[in-house]
């Protein structure tokens, strides 16, 4: 790897990661819904990129000088909601109403929640609203970057293809994508419900630069993201192999909890695990 972190960032940021995990098993259990699986598989990723990659805080309040982060997998928003809390965005305490009445916290990520650029929960759209993102940047010459996070299970949307194909044309080097390839849907297996594989593959053809990473492996991450900072004329797809429920030895691979809370039990059984 070019791109390298010290051990005490990658201790500091392996703790980030724990203390999200924990939000979202007590988020998700205290609203006695919502999608876990999803939500761990995915911490690394986020956690990398929120401390270390994007430029972005509550304090730049001019859209031009900051990045742009954009979930397309709108239903993994706990993970989305606990880094923006501990970023300042809002109070730590709001983390506790997800998914109630009149929450800034809903079931997927809207626009009244600070932090959020644009409302997602319908699968296949946000790469959209990334390439749209990412063309207004090159337009104005703003010179910030667009992420956004997709589901590999979203990859069978076919609108996923047609804004792939829009990036590349008009050369968005300043759009990057993220695949949290864990493998599962809410209906099974993705290479038995619709496989999109070859994932890297497709991209490439699709006029993509394409890393393949370890989607735990918070080095890797940090190497992959610097490293589409140096592509020019192209947008960039990292796509990071992932296990669902991460972290959780219960959850772990288990599609049971890709929408299900966990029981009380369940939860006192995950902190402990998480605590150890």
């Amino acid at each position: 790897m070019k791109y390298s972190l010290s051990e005490n960032d990658v201790h500091d940021l392996q703790q980030k990661a724990k203390k999200v995990r924990l939000d979202v098993i007590q988020m998700i259990s205290k609203a006695g819904s919502g999608h876990p699986g999803g939500s761990l598989s995915c911490v690394e990723i986020l956690v990398t990129l929120f401390a270390k990659v994007l430029k972005h805080g509550p304090e730049i309040k001019d859209w031009n000088k900051r990045d742009h982060f954009h979930l397309s997998k709108g239903h993994v928003c706990p993970t989305l909601y606990s880094l923006l809390a501990h970023a300042g965005y809002f109070p730590v305490e709001e983390l506790g109403t997800l998914r109630q009445i009149g929450s800034i916290l809903q079931g997927h990520p809207h626009a009244k929640t600070p932090g959020v650029d644009a409302p997602s929960g319908s699968l296949g759209q946000g790469i959209s609203i990334a390439c749209g993102m990412a063309v207004a940047g090159k337009a104005d010459k703003a010179g910030y970057s667009v992420f956004t996070l997709l589901g590999d299970g979203e990859l069978q949307e076919g609108q996923v293809w047609e804004a792939a194909m829009f990036a590349a044309q008009y050369k968005l080097d300043n759009l990057c994508l993220i695949i949290d390839n864990n493998g599962q849907q809410i209906d099974g297996a993705i290479k038995d419900i619709m496989s999109p594989y070859p994932i890297d593959e497709k991209f490439k053809a699709f006029g993509f630069h394409v890393s393949n990473v370890d989607g735990h492996d918070i080095p890797a991450l940090y190497d992959a993201f610097k490293t589409r900072e140096e592509i020019k004329g192209k947008p960039t797809v990292i796509i990071a192999k992932t296990v669902k429920g991460k972290g959780i030895s219960f959850m772990e691979g288990n599609l049971a909890f890709h929408g299900r809370a966990t029981t009380d039990e369940e939860t006192k059984q995950a902190l402990k695990e998480l605590d150890e």
